[in-house]
């Protein structure tokens, strides 16, 4: 089950799941799913997997071995990854503009799944966690960064240019403001200074 359970884990994304909703869908008691979890969780770090199982807010996820941050850096800084993609500019646009936001609700504005293009923007320090959703799972919520408004010259989120209309179908109109307001030249992350952390 430990196999299952790593798959599991995976298609979660970010939100994880809690020992509960994993005994949910395995079948099993609660207790016998947190086991499982746990010794998935340290079955991987004895074998020092780049990819770990970590237990955060009550939900296991899968994380990155911390041991390799300065790799994972030098991904996230690697001039060959470093243009922002249409699916993570349509990401960020319906943060910018519905934030605080879950990625289910993301996923279901743009209709596909949003997890590498979060991530991307995790990365880039244009999104951040602002907290969680008073919902089953208490899954993440979703806000722009100052680095956000540092690189588009924006002194608030107030200041954004505003769609004509604020429904799903603004989404388009959403994103090519923000290209516009990018004056029509691909983000890269040279281009934020090496200071933008997030605070």
């Amino acid at each position: 089950m430990k196999t299952v359970t790593e798959g599991l884990l995976f298609m979660a994304g970010d939100e994880g799941l809690t020992a509960k909703q994993l005994a949910d869908i395995l079948q099993t008691d609660t207790a016998v799913a947190h086991d499982i979890a746990k010794d998935l969780m340290s079955e991987m770090k004895k074998n020092k997997r780049g990819i770990l199982v970590s237990l955060v807010a009550g939900a296991f996820r899968l994380t990155t071995n911390p041991d390799h941050a300065p790799f994972f850096e030098r991904m996230a800084y690697s001039p060959t990854r470093s243009s922002l993609s249409q699916a993570s500019l349509e990401t960020l646009s319906i943060i910018a503009y519905r934030q605080p936001i879950t990625r289910i609700d993301i996923e279901e504005i743009r209709g596909v799944k949003s997890d590498r293009a979060l991530q991307t923007l995790m990365a880039k320090d244009l999104i951040e966690e602002v907290g969680r959703a008073e919902a089953i799972g208490r899954p993440i919520l979703y806000g722009t960064t100052k680095s956000f408004l540092d690189y588009f010259s924006l002194p608030s989120l107030e200041s954004l240019p505003e769609p004509s209309a604020v429904d799903d179908d603004a989404l388009d109109e959403q994103t090519q403001l923000l290209f516009e307001k990018l004056e029509g030249r691909q983000m890269t992350i040279e281009e934020l200074p090496p200071g933008h952390n997030k605070e």
